[in-house]
C-alpha cells in the first residue's frame, strides 16, 4: 500500500509540474511571439518608404548620424528601431522589393523582366476587402519596380492589380529623380488616400553604383530629409493623421569597406549587403525603442496583413510583434 501510495504520488507530482511548465511556455509564447486573434488597430492606412541600398556605415552604424540626423534623432524616437533587420535573400532591387511585397525571397530578374512568383500584399488586400484599385499603390523611381503590381502565379495574374506609377512621368520606363518621385507620391497619397502604399527613392543607390561618393553622401541627406516630410506630411493630413503606419527601410546594403568593390556595388552574401534598418511609426508602435535583430523583410507583409486585417498565406514572414505596443 505505501509503495503504490509512493507511486501515486510521484505521478501526481511529475503530472502538475508538466502541466505547470505547459501553462507557463503557453502564456510566455501568447504574450511575446503571438498577438490576440481579434485585436484591434488604430491604424486604417499603411505606408512603406523605401530607402535603396545604403550601408550602415553611413547610417544607423555611424553613431554620429550626419547624413541621417532626421531618420535617427527625431523619427526614431517617435517608433521602434530595428537597427539591424535583414535581407536574408537575394541583395538586390527587385529581389528586396519583392520580399517586402510577397513575404517570400526569390532570384528574379533586376532589370524589370520578369514577375514575381507570388501575389502581392496589394492583391490580397483589395480581393478580400473588394477595393478599388487607387486604395493601393506603388511608386518609385525606378521604373523597373513596376513588376511589383503583379504575379506570374496563374490564379493571381493579371487580377486585383494595384496602381502602378513608376520611372519617368509613371510609365514604367527608366529612372526619375527622388525630388520628383516625391512629389509625385505625396499628390497621389493627397488625391486617393490609398491605404497601403509603396515608395522606392533610387539616388543613394544610384549614386553608389557610379561610384560617386559625394552624391552618395548627398543623396543620403535628400532620402532622410524626405522621410522626415512624408511623417510629417501624414501628421497634417485630415484622413492620415493619427491613423496611419509608417515603415521606413531598405531593399539591400552595400559592401563594406575593404570589399573589393568597396561601396560601388552589392548582391551578395556579405554583411554589409544583407544588413538593413527598420523603423516603425505609428499609433500602434511602441516608441523610443530600438530592438536586437530578431526581423527580417518578409516579415513585413504579414505585419501589414495583421494590421490591415487580411489574410496573407502566401508569406513567409512572421508578424513583428515586439514592435507593437
Amino acid at each position: 500500500m505505501e509503495l503504490y501510495s509512493f507511486i501515486y504520488r510521484s505521478r501526481y507530482l511529475a503530472f502538475s509540474v508538466l502541466a505547470a511548465l505547459t501553462l507557463l511556455f503557453f502564456s510566455f509564447s501568447v504574450g511575446h511571439d503571438q498577438l490576440p486573434t481579434d485585436r484591434k488597430y488604430v491604424a486604417e492606412n499603411v505606408i512603406v518608404l523605401i530607402i535603396d541600398g545604403p550601408r550602415m556605415s553611413e547610417t544607423f552604424g555611424d553613431t554620429s548620424y550626419i547624413y541621417i540626423p532626421n531618420l535617427a534623432r527625431v523619427l526614431a524616437p517617435q517608433g521602434t528601431l530595428l537597427k539591424n533587420f535583414r535581407n536574408n535573400g537575394p541583395t538586390y532591387t527587385n529581389a528586396g522589393h519583392t520580399a517586402i511585397t510577397t513575404g517570400v525571397y526569390q532570384r528574379i530578374n533586376n532589370a524589370g523582366l520578369e514577375l514575381p512568383k507570388n501575389p502581392s500584399m496589394f492583391q490580397y488586400l483589395l480581393k478580400e476587402k473588394n477595393l478599388p484599385k487607387d486604395q493601393a499603390w506603388i511608386i518609385a523611381s525606378k521604373g523597373k519596380l513596376n513588376i511589383l503590381g503583379n504575379t506570374k502565379s496563374r490564379t493571381w495574374k493579371n487580377k486585383y492589380l494595384p496602381s502602378v506609377y513608376c520611372g519617368i512621368n509613371g510609365s514604367g520606363l527608366g529612372y526619375t529623380s527622388d525630388d520628383k518621385n516625391f512629389a509625385d507620391a505625396i499628390r497621389i497619397l493627397g488625391e486617393y488616400h490609398p491605404k497601403l502604399t509603396l515608395i522606392n527613392l533610387l539616388e543613394v543607390d544610384v549614386n553608389g553604383h557610379a561610384n560617386m561618393w559625394d552624391g552618395y553622401l548627398k543623396a543620403l541627406k535628400n532620402t532622410d530629409q524626405k522621410a522626415l516630410e512624408l511623417w510629417n506630411f501624414i501628421q497634417n493630413d485630415s484622413i492620415y493623421k493619427g491613423k496611419t503606419a509608417l515603415f521606413i527601410t531598405n531593399d539591400h546594403g552595400r559592401h563594406l569597406k575593404g570589399h573589393k568593390d568597396g561601396f560601388v556595388s552589392h548582391g551578395d552574401n556579405c554583411e554589409g549587403c544583407r544588413s538593413i534598418y527598420m523603423i516603425a511609426l505609428g499609433p500602434d508602435f511602441k516608441t523610443n525603442v530600438s530592438l536586437p535583430n530578431k526581423y527580417e523583410q518578409i516579415d513585413i507583409s504579414k505585419t501589414i496583413a495583421e494590421i490591415l486585417h487580411f489574410e496573407y498565406p502566401v508569406s513567409q514572414g512572421k508578424v513583428m510583434t515586439d514592435i507593437f505596443k
